[in-house]
């Protein structure tokens, strides 16, 4: 246990413990605090001198250095030596070439040397070579050119085309507010009364059918087709409402119940209503014997809107007194009364795309389009549009809506919903525009005016393609009489 050897070889195998860090060159009797000032600066030479440590040791201290090898300036133009070497591809190439264009241009060069160079000085200089796509999925609306980019095909604005692809002359159509003279049915036949007779208007041939005269003593006030079938009722200025078979030109029935003029008629699958100058409204059903089932009692004055909702719960009707009521199946008060309108509320339409939404437009002291949730009783919103609002239509294929207009301007206007939007303002006719039909695929409206003409118009996208123009009618473009 005393052998000097042994004390030996223990003192070589357990090595003391350095009070610093330090290279074992130095020697730990070398420190006194007397010497510490000294010692650190020759510490911090040595430290940033060449000093050669073991590649096998690693090294930490308290702060973290980047490697500047590791570092890739030259992505932002730092350093102007190559960050990989030859063969070897650059990772950030790809994303260097998108921000170049982006911000440059596609036609940039992909090295620039200085700031003199012609792409750094286009930076604030206008470029009217390069353009850009308004609708990319790049934040900088890169070039259809710059590669590595895919795009989402653009949507175009949909165009509304100014004319009318087709004119019929309508002798003796009617300059009255308060009637409604044209229905198109869902066999794309078109009714009109004209006068005291009723004239059909297939849309597929052009073919003109006269389908009953009245006689002198009467005239027609109203017609509305069946919702399917070909029924056609004709409402007339002695208070009757006559049922017709448009495919037999026969006359199915006559049904009496009003005093006056009838004005309006709106059809809920067999149930007929039929508003009058009477200020009545009747509910008729055509399979029963009866003239009518229940009769409407609420309106002050003439009824001169009908329009059922597209479930057909609930009846809307207007009238010159201003007001509009909304009614369902069995009352024969109004459920709901609207009296905002300060005008004739002829212009009724149901939306087709949100349940209980309704729109009304008024006559010409009021020149308002106010649209309703009668599923909450509330007012929703209300548009000036600056003259008599005579009809209102909802495209069955897209959130839009269609009015037509009298005093003082005479116009047809395409609204996009909710936002109430113009999308096109169309001319033509030079009385008011009183009459107003859809087609039934929903892309085509015909509308009627005093100055005895009928225009027919491509406004509405088809259901399937709501980005393409529809030619329908293009090549048939002219003038003919539909009697």
């Amino acid at each position: 246990m005393d052998d000097p050897t042994l004390s030996n070889q223990r003192n070589q195998s357990v090595p003391s413990t350095p009070s610093l860090n330090v290279p074992t060159t130095m020697s730990d009797s070398s420190f006194h605090l007397e010497n510490l000032p000294s010692r650190t600066m020759h510490i911090n030479r040595m430290i940033n001198s060449s000093y050669n440590r073991s590649p096998s040791r690693t090294i930490y201290s308290d702060r973290f250095i980047p490697s500047r090898s590791g570092s890739n300036f030259a992505l932002f133009d730092i350093s102007n030596s190559p960050t990989s070497t030859e063969g070897k591809e650059d990772g950030s190439g790809t994303y260097n070439s998108l921000l170049r264009a982006a911000l440059f241009g596609p036609d940039t060069p992909d090295k620039k040397d200085s700031l003199d160079a012609p792409a750094c000085r286009n930076i604030f200089r206008y470029k009217t070579e390069t353009k850009r796509s308004l609708h990319s999925l790049s934040p900088f609306g890169l070039d259809d050119s710059v590669p590595g980019i895919s795009h989402s095909p653009v949507k175009a604005p949909r165009k509304v085309p100014r004319s009318p692809y087709k004119v019929l002359d309508a002798p003796a159509l009617q300059d009255d507010f308060y009637l409604n003279l044209v229905d198109w049915s869902s066999n794309n036949v078109l009714a009109v009364g004209l006068g005291n007779c009723v004239y059909l208007w297939n849309a597929c041939s052009s073919k003109v059918t006269k389908l009953c005269d009245l006689g002198i003593d009467d005239s027609v006030c109203s017609v509305s087709w069946a919702q399917r079938g070909t029924h056609l009722a004709v409402g007339t200025s002695d208070g009757e409402v006559e049922i017709w078979d448009a495919s037999r030109c026969q006359r199915v029935r006559t049904m009496e119940g009003h005093r006056l003029r009838v004005g309006a008629l709106a059809w809920s699958s067999s149930l007929l209503s039929s508003g009058s100058r009477d200020k009545s409204i009747l509910q008729r059903d055509i399979r029963a014997p009866d003239d009518f089932a229940s009769k409407l009692s609420g309106h002050k004055s003439e009824v001169c809107g009908l329009k059922w909702s597209y479930d057909n719960r609930e009846l809307a009707s207007g009238g010159n007194d201003n007001k509009l009521f909304v009614w369902n199946q069995l009352s024969t008060q109004p459920v709901l009364k609207y009296c905002e309108h300060t005008a004739a509320v002829k212009a009724i339409a149901w939306s087709p795309h949100l349940h209980g939404l309704l729109a009304s437009g008024g006559g010409t002291a009021d020149r308002c389009i106010r649209f309703w949730n009668t599923t909450t009783n509330t007012h929703l919103s209300c548009m000036d549009t600056g003259s008599q609002v005579c009809n209102l239509v909802w495209s069955k294929n897209v959130n839009e809506l269609v009015s037509t207009h009298g005093y003082s301007q005479n116009q047809i206007i395409v609204w996009r919903y909710p936002t109430m939007s113009k999308l096109a303002t169309l001319t033509g006719h030079t009385y008011r525009v009183l009459y107003l039909a859809i087609s039934p695929d929903g892309q085509t409206i015909v509308t009627g005016a005093g100055d005895e003409t009928l225009r027919f118009w491509n406004i509405f996208p088809s259901p399937k393609s709501q980005n393409t123009d529809s030619e329908i009618g293009a090549s048939s473009f002219g003038r003919t009489t539909i009697r």
